[in-house]
């Protein structure tokens, strides 16, 4: 069974920046992309941050965290990182990291495998 485990999380101030990480704890998805969702407070669904190919090589982003996000992995640790920068109030949320990834390879894409979340609160 896959086991994904986040850390980093906590509480920083707008213009603040914090680093997740992932570990795939089983090598699960050593050979598969991983991405990052969240889910802000009241909102029901998680939506995409951003996603990276296996090797690292390919990331999409979310519009509205490119160019403040950067997703990176390290194959070797078995650890996907989200580099978070600038951070805003709206970035407030859970963030998941997230495995058995589906649809057209874009920013529709959805996840079947999730971590148990970490939490991010930006103040204002």
């Amino acid at each position: 069974q896959a086991q994904l485990v986040e850390s980093g999380g906590g509480l920083v101030q707008a213009g603040d920046s914090l680093r997740l990480s992932c570990l795939d704890a089983r090598r699960t998805f050593s050979g598969s992309p991983l991405a990052w969702f969240r889910q802000a407070p009241g909102k029901e669904e998680r939506e995409l941050v951003g996603f990276i190919t296996y090797d690292g090589v390919k990331t999409v982003y979310a519009d509205d965290v490119k160019g403040r996000f950067t997703i990176s992995r390290d194959r070797a640790k078995n650890t996907v990182d989200l580099q978070m920068t600038n951070l805003k109030p709206e970035d407030t949320a859970v963030y998941y990291c997230a495995g058995d990834l589906y649809g057209n390879g874009g920013l529709d894409t959805r996840a079947r495998t999730w971590g148990q979340g970490t939490q991010v609160t930006v103040s204002s």
